[in-house]
C-alpha cells in the first residue's frame, strides 16, 4: 500500500485538536492548534542539524496541506 505523504486525523476527545500526521521520514504528527508535534523517529546527536531543517519544511507542507484539504471541504 502506498501512503499519502500527509493524513488528516480526528479525535473527538481532543475537539478542538487539528491532527496532520506526516509518514515520510521524519514521521510524526502534528496538532495545528497548538503546533505540538510527537515524532515516531529517534533521532541522534548527529541528526539534530538536518531535522530542523526538515521539520522546519515539513510543518510548511504540513499547514499547507491542511489549508488545502480545507478549501475542498469548502467547495
Amino acid at each position: 500500500m502506498t501512503l499519502p505523504k500527509f493524513i488528516l486525523g480526528d479525535n473527538t476527545d481532543y475537539p478542538n485538536a487539528i491532527f496532520v500526521i506526516h509518514t515520510e521520514f521524519p514521521r510524526f504528527i502534528i496538532n495545528l492548534e497548538d503546533d505540538e508535534i510527537e515524532w515516531f523517529e529517534d533521532f541522534d546527536d548527529e541528526d539534530q542539524k538536518e531535522l530542523e531543517t526538515e521539520t522546519e519544511l515539513a510543518i510548511k507542507q504540513a499547514t499547507e496541506f491542511y489549508d488545502r484539504e480545507i478549501e475542498k471541504y469548502e467547495e
